[in-house]
């Protein structure tokens, strides 16, 4: 299952649409949110009251397992506003032109399982590792220190969304999720729909939900070219 809605997310959070779609259903928000320090976004407003801004981000990660992508001193901020700690976090490095170089990635009240997603062996040269491959074994658990490029300008895959997500970032955080055959994936701040591709890969439902009508629709065609039918709600 794959719904997206083009509509403001505190709305469709609090609908009886999106009750009804979740009801028994084990809910994880999974986000890269607003960061709220003066994005160029279509529509939204990327400047509001520190106060206002984490009221928010309270509404929407109030009720349920949330996963967020942010800065390392917002996490804890969050962390205050929701009175939780996090399970785990994990840091997402990067070399960038710009004064900060890394993200974290917090797990709160879902508890990561990083042997679901194998990465490649860091030394294949080793005489250990030579042999484990020689066994058909091609990689080791992965760790908590991703050291993934941004979506640059050039990139192949870049789109007009200004915050695009790496589609390796989002992989690998719906790929340690732990799974079940009620597990539905909510991203409120869809952007440019990286979530909604990762989900597809490891076949989890998913709710996206964008405020922007030409994010949106990048979204859903990135979606969709994944080749699985959608429900929209426009």
């Amino acid at each position: 299952m794959i719904k997206l809605f083009n509509d403001n997310c505190i709305n469709v959070l609090s609908s009886d649409v999106f009750r009804t779609l979740v009801d028994g259903k084990d809910v994880v928000i999974v986000t890269d949110p607003p960061f709220n320090i003066g994005y160029h976004y279509k529509t939204y407003k990327d400047r509001l009251k520190e106060a206002e801004y984490l009221e928010m981000l309270k509404q929407i990660f109030n009720d349920y397992p949330f996963v967020v992508i942010h800065y390392p001193e917002e996490i804890y901020k969050i962390a205050q506003t929701v009175n939780k700690v996090p399970e785990r976090v994990v840091s997402w490095v990067y070399n960038s032109n710009t004064a900060k170089q890394h993200r974290d990635i917090a797990f709160f009240d879902v508890g990561p399982i990083f042997t679901q997603v194998i990465q490649p062996y860091k030394n294949p040269t080793d005489k250990r590792i030579k042999e484990r491959i020689a066994r058909g074994i091609r990689g080791g658990r992965l760790y908590d220190w991703w050291n993934i490029n941004q979506v640059k300008n050039v990139s192949k895959d870049k789109t007009s969304h200004p915050c695009q997500m790496p589609q390796e970032v989002m992989n690998n955080i719906i790929g340690i999720l732990p799974k079940n055959e009620n597990l539905i994936v909510v991203d409120p701040f869809m952007g440019s729909g990286t979530t909604g591709i990762a989900c597809k890969k490891y076949e989890v439902d998913f709710i996206g939900i964008e405020l922007d009508t030409d994010y949106f629709k990048i979204a859903r065609d990135r979606i969709e070219g994944y080749g699985k039918q959608i429900k929209l709600f426009e």
